[in-house]
């Protein structure tokens, strides 16, 4: 009688190999919402501007500017925005990119 242990164990290594190549996507809607900020980074430096002052009139201010890798390297963030979804979710955009003039 034939041993069918390691046919057992090569089919549950498989099948495991498949499952936890899918256990780090995320969904279509969630991947969107986080490659689209992504996208909008890679259209241009974005930043805040802070102007305080407090009740003995001093004053303070405060810059944060954020400025991305793809912006630097030229990236077009349509294209940032496709590749992220497809890696992030394994299948295409399901809403187009809309960059707002702000």
């Amino acid at each position: 009688m034939p041993c069918r242990f390691p046919f057992a164990i090569t089919t549950l290594t498989l099948a495991g190999l498949g499952l936890s190549a899918c256990a780090g996507m995320t969904s279509p809607e969630q991947a969107a919402r986080i490659c689209e900020e992504r996208a909008r980074n890679a259209a241009g430096p974005t930043g805040k501007a802070s102007i305080r002052v407090n009740n003995r009139g001093e004053t303070r201010a405060g810059l944060k500017l954020k400025v991305t890798s793809d912006f630097l390297k030229g990236r077009d963030p349509y294209q940032v925005y496709d590749e992220c979804v497809r890696r992030k979710s394994g299948q295409g955009p399901i809403r187009p990119l809309i960059l707002e003039d702000t």
